[in-house]
């Protein structure tokens, strides 16, 4: 069988699935994207580079949407070229986020696309207008509605949908509900497990922490509102007096993946270092920057309480593997993190807004002990066994799509 992935940050979501299609040598699996570092042995990678940049004079309204018709012209041009070279694919796969699957069939039109389907922008009941603090404007609904642009033209063009979860399925319109299936890109249980002889260096604190340590542990891509940064910064000041032991440990970058960017040269770090100022021991918080995935397993593997926050948003890879990995995670109380977190049976859920609530589970789950709450730890990681697993759940399940698409009529 011939595979066509496209996703302009090798390999994105389809690290799994590309991966154990190319180990088949029954297979050939080619892979269109913007990045050019990274391999997956056995794929084939064709780097594209838009032929342009957007527009200065566009319409904010239509900048994303611009940039998403270069990108489809210049994944175009690749595909023709495969097509010229031989190539015609049995099944093609991509993220409708960047624009890059948009004329895919206008190449290969009897190829099926199994387009990965995200996030619906709406003005209400999720991120927008979710921290009251930010109040929705007119202008938001149709700069909203344009924005969706792109979800509309992916779902017109694709012969089917995948969904990480059901809440975001859920944010489509229910017109494409039957074109669209929830099927998470899977958790490696066998690799993301607990460790009780887990240690982490940290060489310029000067000492090594383990599962005997009262360890905090908070992690994003970028540390912003979105994840919920300031809210679990504000919480610390009375973690840290309440737990004189304590060692907060934050994983993320300075940059903004969601939401509201701050000037040039401001982080939301730096903001929210200088609010809490004395009252943040700096020799007990360590930020790590983004760090090797590794290290991001010992960090969870040892961890003594894992918070994890979101508006209603994209649900993090992260919050299953901290689960996975046996850890006892603080969660906020928020749509998408409902659907994986039994408020008391693996896990807490705590109030997004609320430091004082937030640090109060902390405390109480740092107080346990490495062996404390054992049974939620454990339900934790058997949530994510159950519904999660790369290999026994959610592989299977895509290959099954692949299949079923594959033999359409």
């Amino acid at each position: 069988m011939k595979c066509l992935f496209v996703h302009q940050n090798f390999p994105g979501q389809y690290r799994h699935l590309a991966a154990h299609l190319a180990a088949d040598p029954r297979h050939q699996v080619v892979f269109i994207t913007q990045r050019s570092e990274g391999e997956l042995p056995g794929v084939r990678k064709m780097v594209y580079r838009p032929h342009r940049a957007r527009s200065h004079s566009v319409h904010q309204y239509l900048r994303e949407t611009e940039t998403a018709v270069i990108n489809a012209q210049s994944v175009a041009r690749t595909a023709l070229d495969l097509k010229r070279a031989g190539f015609v694919p049995d099944l093609m796969l991509g993220h409708n986020g960047w624009g890059e699957i948009w004329y895919l069939k206008e190449v290969f039109p009897q190829s099926p696309l199994l387009g990965y389907f995200e996030f619906f922008y709406r003005l209400s009941g999720a991120d927008v207008g979710f921290d009251p603090n930010e109040p929705t404007a007119f202008d938001d609904g149709p700069r909203l509605r344009t924005k969706n642009l792109g979800n509309y033209l992916a779902l017109d063009t694709v012969d089917a949908g995948l969904c990480p979860t059901h809440w975001q399925k859920s944010r489509y319109p229910t017109g494409y509900h039957d074109k669209l299936h929830v099927i998470h890109d899977g958790i490696d249980t066998s690799i993301v497990r607990p460790n009780p002889d887990a240690a982490l260096s940290l060489a310029q604190a000067g000492l090594t922490l383990s599962r005997a340590d009262e360890v905090v542990t908070y992690v994003a891509r970028n540390l912003e509102p979105y994840r919920g940064f300031p809210s679990f910064m504000r919480s610390l000041p009375a973690v840290l007096a309440a737990r004189p032991q304590a060692r907060i440990v934050i994983v993320g970058g300075d940059e903004v993946s969601y939401g509201k960017r701050l000037p040039p040269g401001q982080t939301y770090r730096q903001q929210l270092q200088a609010e809490l100022g004395d009252a943040l021991d700096g020799r007990r918080v360590h930020f790590l920057g983004k760090v090797a995935y590794p290290t991001f397993l010992k960090i969870l593997q040892l961890s003594r309480v894992h918070v994890y926050l979101t508006y209603p948003f994209v649900l993090s890879w992260s919050v299953l593997e901290a689960m996975a990995a046996g850890c006892l995670v603080v969660a906020s109380n928020t749509a998408p993190v409902q659907e994986v977190i039994r408020d008391g049976d693996n896990g807490w859920l705590v109030d997004f807004f609320s430091p004082s609530e937030i640090a109060e589970r902390v405390i109480e789950g740092l107080k346990a002990g490495p062996a404390g709450f054992a049974a939620m730890r454990h339900n934790a990681r058997q949530t994510v066994i159950e519904r999660y697993d790369l290999n026994t759940v959610c592989l299977p399940a895509q290959l099954g799509w692949l299949d079923r698409l594959r033999r359409r009529d």
